[in-house]
């Protein structure tokens, strides 16, 4: 695909057919997205690969706790609530999916459903969760590798016509993923990317954020006007 093609189209996948993808696949997907710019060359991360037993149990385990009025557990520093213009815009993709999905303002079931969907890796059939070397901590400079490894894995994913959305609700409860995939002490969890090949009958796959024009965002500095 092309580049300009590859970027535009791509899109968070929140549902997922049940087909397996193959561990060839995963493996060239990480090898491409390993490209992705570092600090130094000190390519700080680490990607722990789920499927099947293991992943069906971190879900399991996810939603009881979270049923059962547990709090959060993350081993990364989190913000809170949004608010302003942040808080806007969350609400704004979270109306496209309600709307996609038919779901109403007041249907709770409904809503509640779908907060779990986030907690269950939208159901997808691989997870990838993203941890990086203790030693770098406190800082925010392994973090932002972090994150282009992530955006490579998801452009490489889509371009091998698999889904993937980057979901922090699928470790919310770090100490369950860390004992189930094993993770080193040593590591800090900061993420996980849900991965499959998209379920096209399901209507949230249709929705594409909206992004701000640049003019909200953007400041040239010494151009001629």
């Amino acid at each position: 695909m092309e580049f300009e093609t590859l970027v535009n189209s791509r899109r968070s996948v929140r549902g997922y057919k049940s087909d397996p993808v193959p561990r060839a696949v995963i493996e060239d997907v990480i090898a491409l997205a390993k490209g992705a710019p570092s600090s130094m060359n000190s390519q700080p991360w680490h990607v722990h690969v789920l499927t099947g037993a293991p992943l069906e149990e971190v879900r399991r385990r996810n939603t009881e706790m979270m049923l059962a009025g547990a709090k959060p557990h993350r081993e990364i520093l989190t913000h809170g609530p949004y608010e302003g213009i942040h808080r806007d815009r969350q609400v704004g993709i979270a109306m496209q999916l309600f709307a996609a999905m038919g779901i109403e303002r007041h249907d709770k079931e409904r809503r509640q459903d779908w907060v779990m969907r986030g907690f269950r890796q939208f159901d997808a059939p691989v997870s990838l969760v993203l941890t990086y070397d203790r030693v770098l901590d406190p800082g925010a400079t392994c973090h932002f590798d972090l994150g282009a490894l992530s955006y490579g894995i998801c452009l490489a994913a889509w371009d091998r016509g698999l889904g993937t959305v980057v979901n922090g609700q699928g470790i919310m409860r770090s100490d369950i993923v860390r004992d189930v995939a094993r993770i080193p002490d040593d590591e800090v969890i900061m993420t996980c990317i849900a991965m499959g090949y998209p379920d096209d009958d399901f209507a949230a796959n249709a929705v594409k954020a909206v992004r701000e024009p640049n003019d909200r965002f953007v400041h040239y500095v010494g151009f001629a006007e």
